[in-house]
């Protein structure tokens, strides 16, 4: 893996990261990651995901595409309350839209506004250069970087953090990094396989390892350790 990640992977037993996608994709097949008609689209999707559901992104960038605002010239020139307007469906839409044209702005500034000129950066320095960005966090970052520039980065979110809390492998008190390099440490650099298993981890988080466990069934029943999940 290329992310340069920081800090050292938790002194835990590594998750069987090969078994749990296995397990996963035998149960539920591929999930059609990301959706996305444009390299641009997705990056908006990734933004625009932040604390809401891919429904309400969808309706979202279903406005900014019917109003012709799926262009980095349009981001730029828009107004923010307008921008705001558009992509009301997706929740908190004022952040949002500050975050859509900070990035618009950055990529404009540093690259010319071309996504294509973006993408020849190396992944750990497109990276921390994501991440200057106000309003982009790690996980959006690597969000950007797996389904829009295509590297090979593993995403955690809330669904594969607490997945892998109640398997026993992590803590629940690691860092982003450590979490990710510990993964990325288990796993090949291969980007379909982290598009699907990133993908799969949050069906797993809205079926089966909710707020409230469901272990009867899951795919990933018989990796628990010998006591239940992990609270």
């Amino acid at each position: 893996m290329t992310a340069n990640r920081k800090g050292p992977p938790p002194a835990l037993p590594s998750p069987p990261l090969g078994k749990v996608f296995r397990n996963l994709f035998r149960a539920w097949g591929p999930q059609h990651w990301w959706p996305g008609r444009t390299r641009l689209e997705v990056v908006v999707g990734a933004i625009l995901t932040q604390n809401t559901n891919w429904a309400n992104v969808e309706k979202a960038i279903a406005n900014l595409r019917r109003k012709r605002l799926l262009s980095v010239r349009a981001l730029l020139a828009t107004p923010v309350n307008t921008l705001s307007e558009a992509i009301r469906p997706a929740g908190y839409y004022n952040q949002k839209a500050e975050r859509l044209k900070a990035f618009a702005g950055f990529l404009q500034q540093r690259y010319g506004g071309s996504l294509h000129r973006m993408f020849c950066d190396s992944t750990p320095e497109l990276r921390q250069r994501l991440l200057s960005v106000p309003g982009i966090g790690p996980e959006t970052a690597d969000s950007i970087l797996l389904y829009a520039a295509r590297r090979p980065v593993f995403v955690v979110d809330s669904y594969t953090r607490r997945a892998l809390k109640r398997h026993g492998w992590i803590r629940g008190n690691e860092t982003y990094d450590e979490i990710a390099a510990l993964c990325e440490k288990e796993l090949p650099a291969e980007v379909q396989l982290l598009n699907e298993l990133h993908a799969l981890f949050v069906r797993l988080g809205k079926t089966h390892c909710r707020t409230q466990p469901r272990c009867r069934g899951c795919p990933l029943e018989k990796l628990l350790p010998p006591k239940g999940p992990v609270q």
